[in-house]
């Protein structure tokens, strides 16, 4: 049988269903994690408003820098008309493998909640299964604005691949909800602080809240389980990890993009390989993954040499409690400012904003 298909890719799973019986037991850390999944359940039909347009030329309206050929030698012989193809197609690209990660995010967690002995865990997973179908909505149709979807990259599903056919449950947690959700986290932040088209900036803004409560599973779950582990068993999560993340490295030259562009991808790997912006671009989407490593007991030597390698030991330190109350305290200011438009209009259009307090078109929010 066929397992992929230009309208499908079918993986074949072999792992235990859990049921767990212990009832009594009790992991504060996770149901806290539980409830908070609960109360930060929102509706992208609500929250985010669709009416908005993207841009022709540059969809999401982001600056040149982020853009990684854009300093190319090669880039300044481009025609007008190929330069806007050439962004106008990255920004769909990313945006499909966010669309790609998405699903698989949302396949992996539903796979979680069989596979996890635990029922606290088993019940955040289900809250995440539910997060992670949002996400898939909400990409659909930010990307249904300006294209279709690209291909799945190579690496993103060799990895999804891996983690789908591995029995061992901490193995779906270390490769999704620690490199891919990290990974995620760091390149949604990339376009929620860049683009200035406000649609972008809030979808990927509202996303990140969710992602963050996810990695924080991974975290909690793993940190707990893996002191536990043999030394060959503990040599073989080192190992399923150093690849993953070489893996996603790899996915960020955007190899399979630039050769459907027709572009000479000697020069393109070239530069991207010995630019420092483009080199400090792909070792910056660790900056979450590699804090996250650390907290969980994988801090081993193996693993901080093959860091070093890659040029991202330095994120080991980042403070990670910082960085999510940041993603919640930004996606908490579009909604304000998003609320101060709707008032705006209603008073405008002399009708009053149904719950809006008294003062709540006297200034817009301070960002």
């Amino acid at each position: 049988m066929r397992q992929e298909s230009a309208s499908g890719w079918q993986v074949p799973q072999e792992f235990a269903s859990w049921f767990d019986w212990d009832f009594g037991g009790a992991n504060t850390k996770l149901l806290a994690l539980y409830e908070r999944g609960k109360a930060m359940q929102w509706n992208a039909v609500d929250r985010i408003d669709w009416n908005q347009d993207l841009d022709l030329e540059n969809p999401f309206l982001l600056p040149p820098e982020s853009m990684p050929l854009t300093l190319a030698p090669f880039y300044g012989r481009m025609s007008r008309m190929e330069q806007i193809e050439l962004v106008r197609e990255y920004q769909l690209w990313t945006t499909s493998q966010f669309l790609h990660g998405e699903q698989g995010a949302m396949i992996c967690a539903a796979k979680t909640v069989q596979q996890v002995p635990d029922l606290d865990a088993k019940l955040y997973a289900a809250t995440q299964v539910v997060d992670e179908a949002r996400h898939v909505e909400v990409y659909r149709r930010l990307i249904g604005k300006f294209g279709s979807a690209s291909p799945i990259s190579p690496a993103m599903q060799t990895l999804l691949g891996q983690i789908l056919r591995d029995a061992r449950w901490d193995i779906t947690y270390l490769g999704m909800q620690v490199v891919i959700e990290g990974l995620a986290l760091a390149a949604f932040a990339r376009i929620r602080d860049a683009a200035q088209n406000p649609l972008a900036a809030a979808v990927n803004a509202y996303v990140m809240e969710d992602e963050a409560r996810h990695v924080a599973f991974g975290s909690l779950a793993l940190r707990d389980y893996y002191p536990a582990l043999t030394e060959a068993e503990r040599a073989e999560r080192e190992e399923f990890l150093i690849e993953a993340c070489v893996l996603m490295r790899n996915r960020f030259d955007s190899t399979e993009l630039w050769q459907r562009l027709g572009l000479p991808m000697d020069e393109c790997l070239a530069f991207m390989r010995a630019d420092p912006q483009a080199a400090k671009a792909r070792n910056g989407v660790f900056c979450r993954i590699v804090p996250t490593i650390k907290a969980i007991g994988l801090w081993t030597p193996r693993v901080r040499r093959a860091c070093a390698m890659m040029g991202i030991i330095h994120f080991a330190d980042s403070d990670l409690d910082e960085t999510v109350a940041d993603d919640e305290r930004i996606a908490r200011e579009i909604d304000a400012r998003r609320g101060y438009v709707q008032a705006v209009v209603a008073r405008a259009d002399g009708i009053s904003s149904p719950g809006a307090p008294a003062d709540a078109v006297s200034g817009p929010p301070r960002a």
